[in-house]
């Protein structure tokens, strides 16, 4: 199979005091999908919509790989500027209408996320490319991370991290569903597979398989 590494360009921007990272997914034909918008002041919110306009770029989807605070500040942004509502996992419907209050307890400013849509079965067609929705809760009860596997991305929200794995503390977590879920849907990816998470740098799946000490 060639290698079609330069098919997919990420551009990631790092946002918010929770220091989150958002990702802009395109390819040759322009068009872009946005991952986990995390804007949150108006510096922010411009140098992302700045990134789109300079590199010519066409929305088509705004995804949520889940819907705590630090993922979703963006989503009325992205709606008001490419009239793009998120689409998300069904299950993170309590997730989404619960962060009002979480932005009242940090005494953060939040826009209410517009209504969102929801995956329809394991694939959704981005870029042209299908890319397979892996349901993975855990983190949060509706997380799902994408993967596209002709270029060997993987985004992958709070799942996994660099040496890390994502939070079970809040609510709707469960430590040993995460667990199984990166055991039996992330390490059983190929081992160049790029993971491009939520939080810090991206790593691999080999890596993590070898070091993560949580495995």
């Amino acid at each position: 199979m060639p290698n079609n590494s330069n098919m997919v360009h990420v551009k990631k921007f790092t946002f918010n005091p929770f220091q989150e990272n958002t990702y802009v997914v395109s390819n040759e034909s322009k068009s872009c999908f946005i991952v986990d918008p995390g804007c949150y002041t108006t510096e922010e919110e411009k140098a992302l919509k700045e990134y789109i306009i300079q590199n010519d770029l066409k929305p088509e989807a705004l995804i949520n790989t889940h819907c705590h605070i630090d993922h979703v500040f963006g989503n009325k942004f992205i709606y008001d500027e490419f009239e793009l509502s998120p689409v998300i996992h069904e299950d993170e419907k309590p997730v989404l209408h619960s962060v009002p209050q979480v932005a009242r307890l940090y005494g953060l400013n939040y826009s209410d996320s517009p209504t969102p849509r929801f995956y329809e079965g394991q694939s959704m067609s981005l870029l042209g490319m299908e890319w397979k929705i892996i349901f993975a809760p855990g983190h949060s009860p509706g997380h799902v991370i994408l993967y596209l596997e002709e270029d060997g991305i993987l985004l992958a929200g709070d799942v996994i991290f660099k040496m890390s794995i994502g939070r079970t503390d809040l609510p709707g977590g469960n430590h040993q569903d995460l667990i199984r879920n990166i055991k039996e849907k992330v390490f059983t990816l190929p081992e160049g597979t790029r993971i491009l998470p939520g939080h810090m740098e991206e790593t691999t799946v080999g890596f993590e398989k070898a070091h993560n000490p949580f495995f």
